[in-house]
């Protein structure tokens, strides 16, 4: 082929290759704060709308000053002993306003997860932060309080849980091959875990903020570098380890692709299916060679797997787009979206290169090959240090990065991103608002139980409305920091019944999961579903 023949067919191919990417484009952004005055390294939606975001205390002085002239007194602090400037914010949803919030220790790639009584219980971090428990609860003035010891172990780039019995376990961080629970046992609360050890590779890990999830028996599916256990916390026992990852690429942190379990179904069923995916990373060597100022190009492959089969096996997928340091959300309607990221090198300072800015959906329910869209792009690069969060409308909040030791704006790839966005998915068009439910009754539920069957009434302006069509879910807000969403889960409870009172309105019956397993106990997002397009959710409390 001639040297002109080729230049045009590869121009036709890149064409192509372009309207394949965009054909399916959907969905709007929305800058919503040019600046919040800090990063949003990490991201919690509490059960008033309102979302806690922090990034750490030694950055510097954030452009967010103190209230009332405040100042953090910490002699220990490694940038600044004495700073007049907030490192953590609230963020009200539907105002869209924040307030500064004050932390005393430095929360730097620290965890978290709502417990049951709706407050965040927060730990681990940076220096005077490793063995800090924090505790933030829901109303209009709270700020942090702080716990000096509560934990057995510095905590570092760990992985919480909430569990069915009301504490949360938190698992791993640097040089941790171990995990403990919130609030302590009265015995030792520091457990040895090997898998964490023969997943820590020298000089690199990749076995950092190992993404974890209840599986529907009670014990804990734990993935770290390029494999899983089944593991019982309960008894100290592998129930089962799972096959490594197909190629063997790390996923874990700084390799950090993401991971979701897949939404909940047939909660009636004797035997529930309970499947995991993990998408993107970086491949074997990406860490070090970034440090080197080669960026290698990030993984573009997902791994699903079914946990619950008697003989699992890893079924590997190709997304779109190579993804490094993105985020998967899960949305009310069971799909996921892929946001965030690179398209090269790796987490860390520095190491990370190509943007992604178009955020891609995952439709767990299509046959392999018809699973993915790309979505339309953002203008902001999120790279290392971003965050996603569902909210209670159906949008997607999305904020941080900052891929440098301190705040940084001129002469850089990638500024300190210290702008908040809301994505909107294609079900929030108006050109849906004719089949979007919207909840009249009841406008929250405090105190739903298990096993039992409740009404929700909605309005559905559609002229045709089939009951095998409407659905009820149920969401976890998670704890997102470092591309991956702690406690996330989403129930899909389907109807038991859909009954017409006439003015299109309609009574959903549904019934709630069985035990604490499905879901532990909690603040929920209570969603109704018609033909693919969410309401607003109502928040419940299941107990």
């Amino acid at each position: 082929m001639s040297a002109p023949i080729t230049f045009i067919f590869s121009v036709l191919l890149l064409h192509l290759l372009s309207a394949s990417l965009t054909s399916a484009a959907d969905g709007s952004w929305q800058l919503l704060q040019k600046s919040i005055g800090i990063s949003a390294m990490h991201m919690q939606l509490l059960r008033n709308d309102r979302v806690i975001m922090f990034d750490r205390t030694d950055f510097g002085p954030s452009n967010l000053s103190l209230p009332g002239g405040k100042c953090r007194n910490d002699p220990t602090d490694t940038a600044l002993q004495v700073d007049c400037t907030a490192h953590s914010v609230e963020y009200d949803v539907f105002a869209n306003k924040f307030r500064a919030l004050t932390v005393q220790t430095d929360v730097w790639c620290s965890s978290g997860s709502i417990m049951a009584d709706g407050n965040l219980v927060q730990t681990g971090g940076f220096n005077d932060g490793e063995r800090r428990v924090r505790v933030f609860s829901p109303c209009r003035t709270c700020d942090w309080n702080e716990i000096p010891n509560g934990l057995a172990a510095k905590r570092w780039y760990a992985t919480n849980h909430l569990l069915p019995d009301g504490r949360q376990i938190i698992i791993g961080g640097r040089g941790q091959f171990n995990y403990e629970f919130v609030p302590k046992n009265l015995v030792a609360n520091k457990i040895n875990l090997p898998f964490l050890s023969e997943t820590n590779e020298k000089g690199v890990e990749n076995n950092l903020y190992p993404f974890v999830f209840i599986n529907v028996d009670g014990n804990l599916f734990i993935f770290a570098n390029n494999r899983a256990i089944l593991f019982d916390y309960v008894n100290n026992q592998v129930v089962r380890t799972y096959p490594t990852i197909p190629g063997g690429d790390p996923r874990s942190y700084p390799s950090t692709g993401s991971a979701v379990l897949l939404p909940l179904k047939n909660l009636k069923a004797a035997a529930i299916e309970a499947e995991v995916l993990v998408c993107g990373g970086a491949p074997k060597g990406a860490y070090l060679n970034s440090l080197k100022g080669v960026f290698m190009k990030a993984l573009d492959t997902c791994a699903r797997i079914t946990i619950t089969d008697p003989n699992p096996q890893w079924v590997m997928e190709t997304m779109p787009l190579a993804r490094v340091m993105g985020d998967m959300i899960l949305l009310p309607n069971g799909n996921v979206l892929l946001i965030n990221g690179a398209g090269s090198g790796s987490a860390g300072w520095e190491q990370g290169r190509d943007p992604v800015l178009t955020p891609v959906l995952y439709r767990p329910d299509n046959g392999i090959g018809s699973r993915f869209e790309t979505q339309n792009p953002t203008t902001i690069p999120r790279m290392y240090h971003s965050t996603a969060a569902l909210l209670r409308d159906g949008r997607v909040l999305v904020g941080g990065s900052n891929p440098h030791a301190f705040y940084n704006f001129t002469g850089v790839l990638f500024p300190s991103e210290l702008s908040l966005e809301a994505f909107s998915p294609a079900y929030l068009d108006a050109k849906f608002d004719n089949l979007r439910p919207r909840i009249i009754a009841p406008k929250s539920m405090s105190g739903i139980r298990y096993r039992k069957k409740y009404t929700i009434q909605v309005v559905i302006p559609s002229d045709e409305v089939d009951e095998n069509s409407v659905s009820v879910t149920m969401f976890a807000p998670a704890f997102n920091t470092h591309s991956f969403s702690m406690n996330q889960r989403l129930l899909v409870l389907g109807n038991d019944k859909v009954t017409a009172l006439g003015n299109s309105t309609y009574n959903v019956e549904a019934t709630t999961p069985r035990s604490g397993n499905l879901a532990p106990s909690g603040f929920y997002l209570l969603f109704v579903v018609h033909q693919d397009i969410p309401s607003q959710g109502i928040w419940v409390r299941l107990w």
